[in-house]
């Protein structure tokens, strides 16, 4: 039992495959957006549209039989909503336009999250759409008349760097879930994977720095330049009260312009690590200081980034680091 099981999931796996780099071959990369055309849907019943059409065989074979006019008509009746509902299905996907939406840099280890937007122009709704990859399908949603959904597709990531979402499927069952309509989508949507931070223990650099265009947290007067979350020993004149009132935590600001002290996270001070522990350590380093609100730089082979503060410097470190090449 457990054996024809595994064969014939085997076999759904590979007859998958096999369809996948078939319509990659047919229809090559795909914009960005695209607007579905009905020649790239593929229809096929489900497992309970065959049963409904064995059903009506059963009930066909029998009204003949035994010459029941009533049955008769109840076949055919039954026969003509299940062609209505196969040219439902085939039109729910029709003419969608199919778009990237943004997707949030992960550590390496975690999933990735990509987000595809899927709008529909015409004046009649979309019912039951979902998308799907190897690593199962979304929840399914409807998308409103002239309005837009945007759906959630998770893909591990195990090590740093550009990782691509090069497949997914845009699916629908309605009406009924007599048939499955759905398409191939090759776009190659991309995710920043960043190193895994290594465990804490080793300190970071005792060397500090004076850093006059760093962003500092005493106020003078200077930019408004961000926000930090909020640290025992901070002033309260300087908590973002505001940002309290609306239910976000206790964040200090900080502004920019005055000469502060940063450390400096330097790739040649890390001798004795191969290229991926130093990769983490350096992102350990990062994430500890940003957390602290405290300023740093980054010093790469061939990069060197200068000393600030911010969700947006923090940003700028942890992408170089991932997409570094030694």
């Amino acid at each position: 039992m457990n054996l024809s099981l595994s064969l014939d999931f085997g076999l759904m796996r590979r007859l998958r495959q096999w369809s996948r780099r078939w319509a990659r071959k047919r229809h090559g990369i795909d914009p960005d957006p695209l607007i579905l055309p009905s020649r790239r849907i593929y229809i096929l019943p489900t497992g309970l549209g065959i049963a409904f059409t064995l059903m009506l065989f059963a009930m066909f074979i029998g009204a003949m039989n035994y010459a029941n006019n009533l049955a008769l008509g109840l076949t055919f009746l039954l026969g003509s909503l299940a062609l209505i509902a196969m040219h439902y299905c085939h039109r729910n996907l029709s003419g969608i336009v199919i778009r990237s939406a943004s997707s949030e840099p992960v550590f390496a280890g975690h999933d990735a999250t990509f987000h595809v937007a899927l709008e529909n122009t015409a004046p009649l709704a979309r019912h039951e759409l979902l998308v799907a990859n190897d690593q199962g399908p979304s929840n399914p949603q409807l998308v409103p008349a002239n309005g837009r959904a945007v759906f959630d597709l998770q893909l591990p990531a195990p090590r740093r760097g550009l990782l691509t979402l090069d497949h997914f499927e845009i699916v629908t069952r309605h009406p009924f879930s007599l048939f499955r309509a759905w398409t191939h989508v090759h776009m190659n949507l991309t995710c920043v994977v960043y190193p895994k931070p290594a465990a804490r223990g080793l300190s970071p650099p005792p060397v500090e720095t004076d850093t006059g265009g760093a962003q500092d947290s005493v106020r003078g007067d200077e930019e408004f330049a961000g926000m930090r979350p909020f640290h025992p020993g901070d002033s309260p004149r300087r908590i973002a009260w505001k940002a309290y009132a609306r239910e976000q935590g206790l964040q200090v600001k900080l502004y920019a312009g005055t000469a502060v002290t940063s450390h400096v996270f330097d790739w040649n001070g890390l001798n004795g690590l191969d290229t991926e522990r130093r990769l983490s350590q350096l992102c350990r380093w990062i994430e500890d200081a940003y957390a602290e609100g405290r300023a740093f730089a980054l010093k790469l082979p061939g990069l060197e980034v200068p000393a600030n503060i911010g969700p947006g410097h923090r940003q700028r470190c942890l992408t170089a680091l991932a997409l570094f090449e030694p």
